[in-house]
């Protein structure tokens, strides 16, 4: 769970408590008032439950206890397990070289690449691979889907210029300052590659 979310947290259940404590006083001085701060404490409970929620999709215990590695394999059956779209992991060990950062951002690429396979492919297979070389981190995950409407290899500069490619994707590479090219054939499948620099601050925070 990330630090603003450890923060918050306890902020929501001081608000539910204080809720509480305004609906029993209002039950014993304006019964009608009641029902209504009850409804309000139920929202804001609700809402407790949807931040965890959230946070464990965005960033698992997983990814904290045991690393990116394990994280995004567990990602990959999770998905498969749900979908029942096969996906398979072939992730390098990163022997804790990768920053907190860069690891939740990574996870948080291909959780958004999965979501897309799911939604738009028609995919009945995916691969994710998180590999390494002494320069730079390589990141890939492809399918067997219908591809996107162009065939070819595009840049992430090419993908801007013609007003394409995954959205979401685009914009997280880009807060980890990494380069993203996607591949594609319709009707065959789409490979998406992103490429970040060892070593390096990241130009945001996580």
């Amino acid at each position: 769970m990330t630090g603003y979310t450890r923060s918050f947290e306890p902020a929501m259940r001081l608000a539910l408590a204080e809720a509480a404590a305004a609906q029993e006083a209002a039950s014993r001085e304006a019964p009608g008032l009641s029902h209504r701060l009850a409804e309000t404490a139920s929202m804001v409970d609700d809402l407790v439950k949807s931040v965890r929620r959230t946070a464990t999709e965005l960033r698992p215990p997983i990814l904290d206890q045991l690393g990116l590695p394990a994280a995004l394999e567990w990602l990959a059956h999770d998905f498969s397990r749900r979908t029942g779209i096969r996906c398979e992991p072939t992730i390098m060990p990163t022997d804790d070289a990768i920053s907190h950062e860069l690891a939740t951002a990574v996870f948080r690429i291909v959780q958004e690449g999965l979501v897309n396979v799911r939604k738009h492919s028609g995919a009945r297979h995916a691969l994710v691979r998180l590999e390494s070389s002494e320069s730079q981190w390589n990141l890939s995950l492809e399918d067997d889907g219908k591809g996107f409407p162009f065939s070819g290899r595009y840049s992430q500069t090419q993908l801007d210029e013609v007003g394409t490619g995954p959205m979401i994707i685009k914009e997280r590479v880009r807060l980890i300052a990494g380069e993203l090219t996607v591949e594609s054939t319709p009707g065959q499948g789409t490979r998406l590659e992103v490429t970040v620099p060892r070593g390096g601050e990241l130009p945001h925070e996580f």
